[in-house]
Order: structure tokens, then C-alpha cells, then sequence
């Protein structure tokens, strides 16, 4: 059946700060320093002061959701710890704070001017971490916390605008940071001044534009147009790599030998898309650094659909696998990897951080927008690492009795060794969904 894509969003702007700078940011206030906190984060530390900002992206932006982990360390009185999304100016913007009393609030903000578009009474910790999300579509304005809308709202305050973080009386670490559309309309990150290098980290894919992703994700499997025969070995990718939605075969022997050559390897910030890989695919791909796979479909997962090797953030956009009969997406080196609007049948895992491998790492994946079907864990990580796994908008279809394990948690052990199964399920500090987030069909 033919893959047909109604829909589209793209993820713009994403920063882990693990390159130790907080570089693409412009600071108004505070003292702002990326510092480690489990993964390099970036950190408000002056409690004295009333408005301490980080402002990031471009002020045409419409249409979007920004998240954010964010963790308050303090509370002054009256104080927050806050994510911001359509900033206009420094004192324009809408707020979702996590504020002492174990209150949330979103706001809409125009220079002392502050009106509550809605608030929540909820736990809210100094020392914990929590995912904080806006999203801005038009006149309607949602605050969340943990993947739960906390508030909704309509609101023709303020149109567009950059994305912030703040503090005021208070400090308070920020990390994960993403922008995503919302569909009709598409931020562009503005490009760099002269006197700006940009961040690497701050776009899902370089070169290249930002990726379409398939949404809702999809169910039907794409028609090859073509035959591409890889007679001369593993393809190098740099650059973007547009298959023009042929199918790449043969290599390797369709098991389970670790061996096995990828099709594909991508260098460092390489996008591949639009690609059918058909059986025998090897060890599929190999990402060497940071790189987008986008709409790439396996027929038959072999070794590993894809394994991701050296980065800080890897994205996986749109796309299906099938028939792994361990892992789809393996993960060796450091860093965060992006699914997003994928569709995965007859798996063993979706998704596994590497428990045993020469390296150990401490890893993270975020899972949005994911089919899934006869499958056996959606996400494997090792929890004595400090991996983490977030999931939202999960579907998993045909399993009436919910044995599909959402988050599975091993402890990691050294190259030679197996890891240790320690237990399964949604636990708010390695893995992160509530029963919102997955649907069962």
C-alpha cells in the first residue's frame, strides 16, 4: 500500500548543551553557566535577581511547541522557575512556571502586565526534574508538565516570537530543549549574525533543512519506485542523501551477526531520507555522529535497523521497520535520539541503549507520535547510567492485554558481560510517560 503524508511538522531547534556552551542564546540578566547536572545543562544561579532570561530562535516563529526539562534548585518568595514561547521583546512573552506552594501557572506576560491563563496545584520540588512544554497554534495556548496538559487556553495576546527560559528570586537548571511545528506553519531559525557561529546541536540536521515528519505516524507501507542495487558495498553519506524512495539491497545475510557492514554510514551531521531498504540490509544504518534519518522504511530488520554511534543528538523523522527480531534502533555512543512519527511491526525492541558495549555512556531517547505492533519492548535502557526514556502519543495497536512493555530498565554492565533486568514502567526519573501518553488499540 502507498504511503500517503497529509501533515507535516519539523523539529527547528533543539539544544542538550553537551558542547559545553550555551552558544545561539542571548542572556538578559542572571548568571548563566553550563554546568553538569547528570548531562551538561545550563544553569541560572543569582537568586537576587528578579528577571533572569535566556532567549533563543527567531521572532516570526508562529505555529510551535517548545519543551524544556527544567529542574528549580530554589525558590525565592513570589519566585519561578520558567519556560517561555513567543517572546516579542524582553518582557513580552507567554509562561508556563513552576512556582513555590507546589503551583504551576501559564501566563500571558506584557511588561508588568501578568494574566493567568490557567494554573494547577501540583507537587513542584526543588531538586527534581521536570519536562515542561507550550505549545502556541494559533489562539489557543497549552501549558504541560510531564506530557499533562495542566492548562489550556485561547489567547490573540501575542502572535509570534522567540522561545526563553527564566528565573526570578530563584535558580534553576534547563535542559532538552526542542521546538517542533505544529503543522501549517514553520519556524525557520534565523540565520547566524556575523559575529555568530552557529550551534550544531541547535538543528536537527546540518546541512539541510529541518525534516518533515509524517502525523498522525503512519500504518501503511510504502510502494519502492525503483531498484537500487548496492553492488560495490556500504554508501557513504555526507551531505543529504535523497533516495527518491528506492529500494537499496543486499548486504549481509538477514541474521543476527554483529558483523555484519551497514548499507549505509552516514558522516557527522549527514541526512538521509527517503529510502526503501530491502532484504538482507546488513547492520542497516550506521549514524557516526549526529544525523537525520527521514520517511526510511526497512522491509527486514537484520541485525539492527539503525545504530547510533558518536553524536549528541540523532533524529529519526517519519519512516517504518519491520520483522527485527531483536532491536530496531540500537544506541552504542552518547547523547539523545529523536523518534518521532515512525511505525514499527514485528520487533523485539523499538529501541535499545546499548548495556555492554566497550563505551558506556549515559543516554536518552524521546519517543513521540510512534505506532507500534507485535512488539515486545518499545525502549530498553540502563538506569545505573542515569539513560533516560520519555514517550508521548504512543500507540500500540492489537495488544488487548497490554503486554507491550513501554519502558523496560536493565543495569549496564562492561563489554562481555550481560546486563541485569531491574523492571519495567513509568518510574518519573529514568522512564517518563503517563497512561495518556499511550493508547492502546
Amino acid at each position: 500500500m502507498a504511503l500517503s503524508q497529509n501533515a507535516f511538522a519539523a523539529t527547528v531547534f533543539s539544544d542538550n548543551f553537551e558542547d559545553g556552551t550555551a552558544d545561539g542564546w542571548s542572556k538578559s540578566g542572571g548568571t548563566w553557566t553550563v554546568v553538569t547536572d547528570g548531562t551538561k545543562a545550563l544553569q541560572q544561579s543569582n537568586t537576587g535577581t528578579d528577571n533572569a532570561r535566556e532567549f533563543a530562535g527567531s521572532t516570526s516563529w508562529t505555529a510551535y511547541t517548545v519543551t524544556a526539562r527544567v529542574k528549580p534548585l530554589s525558590f525565592g518568595s513570589n519566585g519561578h522557575v520558567s519556560l517561555l514561547a513567543r517572546s516579542t521583546g524582553a518582557t513580552v512573552y507567554y509562561r508556563l512556571s513552576l512556582r513555590p506552594g507546589n503551583s504551576v501557572q501559564l501566563q500571558a506576560v506584557n511588561g508588568s502586565s501578568v494574566a493567568v491563563l490557567g494554573s494547577v496545584t501540583r507537587t513542584v520540588a526543588t531538586g527534581t526534574w521536570y519536562t515542561l512544554g507550550i505549545e502556541a497554534n494559533g489562539s489557543t495556548i497549552r501549558g504541560l508538565v510531564d506530557g499533562t496538559v495542566i492548562a489550556s487556553a485561547t489567547s490573540t495576546a501575542i502572535a509570534n516570537g522567540r522561545i526563553g527560559l527564566q528565573t526570578s528570586y530563584s535558580s534553576g537548571d534547563f535542559d532538552d530543549i526542542t521546538v517542533t511545528t505544529g503543522g501549517t506553519t514553520t519556524p525557520t531559525t534565523p540565520a547566524p549574525s556575523a559575529t555568530t557561529s552557529p550551534r550544531p546541536s541547535a538543528s536537527p540536521s546540518a546541512p539541510g533543512s529541518p525534516s518533515p515528519t509524517v502525523s498522525p505516524a503512519p500504518t501503511g507501507w510504502p510502494t519502492p519506485s525503483g531498484n537500487a542495487p548496492v553492488d560495490n558495498g556500504t554508501i557513504a553519506v555526507s551531505g543529504v542523501f535523497d533516495g527518491g524512495m528506492k529500494r537499496y539491497c543486499c548486504i549481509g545475510d538477514g541474521g543476527q551477526g554483529e558483523s555484519q557492514d551497514p548499507v549505509f554510514e552516514l558522516a557527522p551531521g549527514a541526512t538521509i531520507k527517503n529510502v526503501i531498504l530491502g532484504a538482507p540490509a546488513g547492520d542497516g544504518i550506521h549514524c557516526l555522529g549526529n544525523c537525520t534519518i527521514e520517511n526510511v522504511w526497512w522491509e527486514d530488520v537484520g541485525e539492527d535497523a539503525a545504530t547510533f554511534l558518536g553524536g549528541t543528538n540523532y533524529y529519526v523523522i517519519g519512516g517504518g521497520a519491520r520483522a527485527a527480531s531483536d532491536k530496531i534502533f540500537q544506541h552504542n555512543g552518547p547523547g539523545t535520539l529523536h523518534i518521532s512519527g515512525f511505525y514499527a511491526e514485528n520487533f523485539g525492541k523499538l529501541y535499545r541503549a546499548c548495556g555492554n558495549c566497550s563505551s558506556s555512556y549515559q543516554r536518552h531517547v524521546v519517543i513521540d507520535n510512534v505506532r507500534v505492533k507485535s512488539g515486545d519492548v518499545i525502549a530498553g535502557i540502563n538506569i545505573n547510567w542515569g539513560d533516560t526514556a520519555r514517550f508521548s502519543r504512543i500507540t500500540v495497536i492489537g495488544d488487548s492485554s497490554h503486554s507491550t512493555v513501554i519502558c523496560d530498565k536493565f543495569n549496564g554492565v562492561p563489554k562481555g558481560s550481560e546486563p541485569t533486568h531491574v523492571g519495567s514502567g513509568a518510574d518519573g526519573v529514568n522512564c517518563f510517560y503517563s497512561a495518556g501518553d499511550i493508547s492502546w488499540q
